[in-house]
């Protein structure tokens, strides 16, 4: 074979392997090698936690099953049989907040990212329900309602926006725009109105139900600031709207460790000293208060005085033999 003619040949084989239908065998075939891999791998468990905030742990309070991100996937976990099932994000987008609804049939997830996604999915069957895309840089908390009808998504501090999501309809029915950063979120007991908390910012959100039911447009969300007075200047880490007979009153957490209340009238009237070099997360009963502390420390207070109760006994050391333990300090 004469070199004129092996160069021939190469050209033809070279050409023949630029052609558009060798590509797209070769596309096809890498495709039906990753569905094959995808049908053989499953997640089994996920080691970790990716939560930036108190805004990403959930519980759901009738079957006592847990949520939390790990990166872009919800790990749903059942304590008393430590076993695991998970959501996959689509989008692989990390997830950065999520809630359980009131009846916990459903979850709410944001993520961060450009163009993140609120997204709603069914518990038991790990599927999306719905989707809402009204968020440009991340979404920092989600939120139910107590009767369930509307999610409440708050973005970024440059994302600037707080949405109000009717999602059995799938529009947005109020929103506004909120300059500080937010990190947490809590309903009224009678989803009259919601509360955000962050950064010098605790401020009242009022739902007009009248409005947002009859009028296919997005109105616009009446906010009112907390009047903080002397505290203007703390970092409020948490808020929880109270229940039962104190459902009038708003409770907030500094990081400094300030547990704070707020009247009918948006006044910071009452606060107390939690004795923590910082503090991270509330949680509100009808009886109880409960403030999350530095060092795994759990503090109880009465809601309707705010005296304090108890410390509650701290989570003993990994791997210890608790059966052993003699001494409650350990």
């Amino acid at each position: 074979m004469t070199a004129e003619g092996g160069g021939t040949i190469r050209s033809r084989i070279k050409n023949l392997l630029r052609s558009p239908s060798i590509k797209l065998r070769r596309r096809s075939g890498a495709a039906r090698h990753k569905e094959a891999l995808g049908d053989k791998v499953t997640l089994e468990k996920v080691l970790g936690i990716t939560a930036p905030g108190n805004r990403a742990l959930a519980c759901d309070p009738r079957t006592g099953l847990l949520a939390y991100p790990a990166g872009c996937v919800v790990v749903l976990l059942n304590p008393r049989k430590n076993k695991q099932h998970h959501i996959l994000n689509s989008s692989r987008k990390a997830i950065t907040t999520l809630a359980f609804s009131p009846d916990g049939r459903y979850i709410v997830t944001g993520e961060s990212g450009h163009m993140p996604a609120v997204r709603l999915w069914d518990a038991s069957e790990r599927l999306q329900v719905a989707e809402l895309q009204q968020h440009k840089y991340g979404v920092a908390c989600v939120a139910f309602s107590p009767n369930g009808k509307y999610i409440i998504s708050v973005g970024y501090q440059h994302d600037m926006m707080v949405n109000v999501w009717n999602w059995k309809k799938n529009v947005v029915v109020a929103a506004n725009k909120v300059s500080s950063k937010v990190t947490a979120v809590s309903f009224s007991d009678d989803s009259s109105y919601f509360v955000t908390a962050g950064n010098r910012h605790v401020k009242f959100w009022y739902l007009d139900h009248a409005k947002t039911s009859k009028v296919n447009a997005t109105v616009p969300l009446l906010g009112r600031s907390g009047l903080l007075g002397e505290l203007r200047n703390n970092f409020f880490s948490d808020v929880a709207c109270g229940r039962g007979r104190q459902a009038s009153s708003t409770f907030c957490i500094t990081s400094s460790g300030l547990l704070c209340e707020f009247n009918d009238r948006r006044l910071l009237d009452k606060w107390v000293e939690l004795r923590t070099s910082q503090a991270t997360c509330l949680s509100v009963t009808d009886e109880l208060i409960f403030c999350g502390c530095a060092d795994g420390t759990v503090r109880a207070f009465s809601p309707i005085n705010l005296h304090f109760l108890c410390t509650l006994p701290r989570p003993h050391c990994l791997g210890a033999d608790i059966a052993s333990m003699v001494d409650a300090r350990y």
